[in-house]
């Protein structure tokens, strides 16, 4: 099986390219983030003649999170149990299924914007829901994953220059502490492995030629369980996704199960 995570930063804009990653990378299950549409402007009937069922949680401007599945799309649950309001109401940040046997989950983490802003609070109250909420399952015989956007910055070897990031979000003691407590419920990065790139970055801004630069961060993650971790054949990130006109400032990252 194939799963991947992709934050497609508009779902709309990128649907072509969407389309045609799918037919190409042989992809079973995709989590998507940042759909920016609402659930009926979701492209349901395109997916669907390619094979797909979608699960979609999402009210459109910002945001919005959605499961791809050509395997199975069971027990969906949409929203984060338990998760904080911001601005007096739940974002459509997370939704989770079962496909194929696999227990996953599609998370798009809030950004935190600043340091000392509301939303930076938010984010990490919104961590300690997910930790919460995944426990059970990451503690589980079956395999189980959380894969997305994570606005986080792992370790300082995932930023492409740490300096520049001194008091910043993604990168701060609080963020990776939040991570690495949502780890400590049993759950792996599964990624970090031998790639062909020193920096397997997923994210570069469309501001001062971060691509062509390698100016990026590795913020689109793939933490699994004991039983997801070890039918874990591959990884990788698709770089070459990245690339051209059109392109979403997120690349694909791909893991290839054996299960």
């Amino acid at each position: 099986m194939r799963i991947a995570t992709w934050n497609v930063n508009s779902i709309t804009s990128r649907l072509p390219r969407l389309l045609a990653w799918l037919e190409s990378s042989g992809t079973d299950v995709l989590c998507v983030q940042e759909t920016k549409c609402s659930e009926e402007q979701f492209p349901y009937e395109a997916l669907r003649e390619l094979g797909y069922a979608s699960a979609v949680n999402a009210t459109g401007r910002w945001n919005g999170v959605a499961l791809l599945s050509r395997v199975g799309l069971d027990d969906v649950v949409k929203g984060l149990p338990g998760g904080p309001d911001y601005e007096s109401a739940q974002e459509p940040r997370a939704i989770s299924a079962t496909c194929g046997g696999v227990r996953v989950w599609s998370v798009y983490v809030p950004n935190g914007r600043e340091v000392d802003h509301a939303h930076y609070t938010y984010k990490l109250a919104w961590f300690e829901a997910l930790k919460a909420s995944v426990a059970e399952d990451a503690a589980g015989p079956r395999p189980f994953a959380v894969l997305g956007d994570f606005n986080v910055a792992p370790t300082d070897a995932d930023v492409w220059d740490p300096a520049l990031f001194v008091g910043a979000t993604h990168v701060t003691e609080a963020e990776r502490a939040a991570l690495a407590g949502l780890r400590g419920t049993g759950l792996s990065d599964v990624v970090p492995r031998p790639l062909k790139y020193d920096h397997p970055f997923t994210f570069w801004d469309y501001r001062e030629l971060g691509f062509p630069k390698n100016k990026g961060m590795r913020i689109d993650l793939v933490y699994g369980n004991a039983a997801f971790t070890a039918a874990v054949k591959d990884a990788y990130v698709d770089r070459e996704e990245r690339k051209g006109k059109g392109a979403s400032d997120h690349a694909p990252v791909v893991v290839d199960l054996e299960v």
